[in-house]
């Protein structure tokens, strides 16, 4: 049995990107057409917090978007600053926290996917995340904000698997989310991420909490942030005609927040 490296994913930026990458052009195309549908604000100015290897920066710069996208990871940021090079690309790009920041010049669309606001470990934080992308949009501006939501009386752990190829490298990603704590309203949850290049394989493991929300508990803590209003739900099939309710079973959801 080979040897299982600890690290946290996020400073294995080619590997996650690699596992996550396959959605970006479906995601992005979702993005537009819902900042065109929800939005107000008209403009094509574009913030993501939480950025990330920077797909989905380079792939809305490559749309001609002005992005902005800030990343509390050094490993993350100089990936996507090489692949914007790669690219010919501009987009600015910084260190931040997403619990407390600001920009010079409102947005008119920002966006954070695959429950990385869950991160936010306590409801202070997410409500101050929530303030500042506010604060940040231009009245009118949406927020797509992307979570899985929580069924506190399931019994098991939930398991998610991908497995993708780029340039011969094949990476398997393996997650599990333990049982909730209701009272805690934390989930540990566990990757091993699998990389195999030709004969060489090599194995990582991350842990970390993600804090949990039923849809009366992330309805409330939006409630509580009243420059912001819901003006939409779908969920992870990126589908604009279909919309999606609190009570339709998909734990996957995105919310539109649009800024009064």
């Amino acid at each position: 049995m080979g040897t299982v490296t600890p690290i946290d994913w996020y400073d294995l930026p080619r590997l996650y990107d690699i596992v996550f990458d396959v959605g970006t052009a479906q995601e992005a195309d979702f993005l537009e057409a819902a900042a065109a549908r929800y939005g107000r604000a008209g403009g094509k100015r574009a913030l993501e917090p939480a950025c990330g290897s920077g797909r989905l920066v380079t792939e809305l710069a490559r749309r001609g978007w002005n992005v902005r996208g800030f990343d509390r990871n050094e490993h993350m940021l100089a990936y996507a600053e090489e692949r914007l090079t790669r690219e010919s690309l501009g987009a600015t790009l910084a260190r931040g926290d997403m619990a407390r920041f600001e920009v010079p010049r409102p947005v008119d669309l920002a966006h954070c996917l695959v429950s990385t606001f869950k991160y936010l470990l306590d409801e202070d934080s997410a409500r101050s995340h929530l303030a500042c992308v506010a604060e940040a949009l231009a009245p009118g501006g949406i927020y797509v904000l992307g979570l899985h939501l929580t069924t506190y009386g399931r019994l098991l752990d939930e398991r998610e698997r991908w497995v993708e190829t780029r340039g011969g490298v094949t990476v398997t990603s393996d997650m599990r989310v333990g049982r909730p704590n209701r009272v805690t309203r934390l989930e540990h949850v566990r990757t091993r991420l699998t990389e195999v290049d030709g004969r060489v394989k090599h194995e990582y493991e991350s842990t970390w909490d993600f804090r949990t929300y039923g849809p009366a508990q992330m309805q409330s803590l939006v409630k509580s942030v009243p420059a912001l209003e819901i003006a939409a739900l779908h969920d992870f099939d990126y589908d604009l005609e279909k919309r999606s309710t609190w009570s339709d079973g998909r734990l996957d959801k995105v919310l539109i927040l649009r800024r009064r």
